[in-house]
């Protein structure tokens, strides 16, 4: 199990178009011995999964900083509409840069299918009983893609709003996607995924006359927990407010390949 989350350790499956590769995806903690563990070993257990996968992870963004890749972790509930919301970023977006698409879930081949159908190089990574992914799956999932020099790399997480607050996939921004069919309180109920935002996007607006959902209560709750992320109100069925959402993406490349500031001496 997972020390952090309690999620299975059976690993990770990376799967591209015509290959399957089995790896183990590094939460191996069997023990030998039946004694209760302190609460103090769990924490200090938990510290290590973190600390090893941060490391992981710094070595990600450093390789995908080398070759110019801009990646984004897109997280949220299922069924809140990542992938449609990939589908038709992948269509519109400016051509002058290529895009990948590393895609979470327990199960199935069916969204990284979705996704090549766009016409983007995509792989899959089946996590089992794991409800997220972790710096060493992607590490492995960005061998086995090799994404072009100048990409965008969308890594589109599986379906959980806590576990994958935690993990730090060596990604330039989390993006955090909430539905209107989930409730305006969602913010409140999973606080460490808000607050570890750069964007959230309100996705479903267009079904706004046929719910219950406050839109500004539930900007509020966002800007209570995180004052810097941006908030983004759009339907990816119907396109409204997705060209707000390209130009998001947009400036992160640019800043993305910007030099650091350097000070007056």
């Amino acid at each position: 199990m997972c020390a952090t989350c309690g999620c299975g350790d059976d690993g990770a499956t990376v799967t591209v178009p015509g290959h399957a590769h089995h790896h183990e995806n590094g939460h191996n903690h069997d023990h030998s011995h039946n004694h209760d563990h302190s609460h103090t070993e769990t924490i200090t257990l938990e510290q290590r999964v973190l600390a090893k996968n941060d490391e992981l992870a710094a070595r990600n963004r450093a390789w995908l900083a080398a070759h110019d890749i801009v990646a984004f972790n897109i997280t949220s509930s299922p069924g809140a509409g990542k992938t449609t919301l990939l589908e038709r970023t992948i269509r519109e977006l400016n051509p002058d840069r290529p895009v990948a698409v590393i895609e979470g879930d327990q199960e199935t081949l069916l969204d990284a299918e979705r996704i090549r159908a766009t016409g983007a190089r995509a792989v899959q990574i089946n996590t089992g009983a794991g409800c997220h992914l972790d710096a060493e799956m992607v590490h492995r999932a960005i061998q086995a893609l090799d994404p072009e020099q100048g990409s965008i790399l969308f890594i589109e997480n599986v379906g959980n709003l806590v576990c994958p607050a935690m993990f730090d996939l060596g990604e330039q921004s989390k993006v955090v996607v909430i539905s209107v069919t989930e409730g305006d309180d969602k913010p409140l109920k999973y606080p460490h995924m808000f607050a570890a935002a750069r964007l959230v996007i309100v996705n479903k607006i267009d079904l706004l006359p046929y719910v219950t959902f406050d839109l500004e209560k539930c900007c509020s709750y966002v800007r209570s927990l995180n004052r810097d992320a941006q908030i983004l109100p759009m339907s990816a069925v119907t396109g409204e407010g997705t060209s707000q959402w390209h130009d998001w993406i947009a400036d992160c490349a640019i800043s993305a390949t910007s030099p650091a500031p350097v000070d007056k001496p």
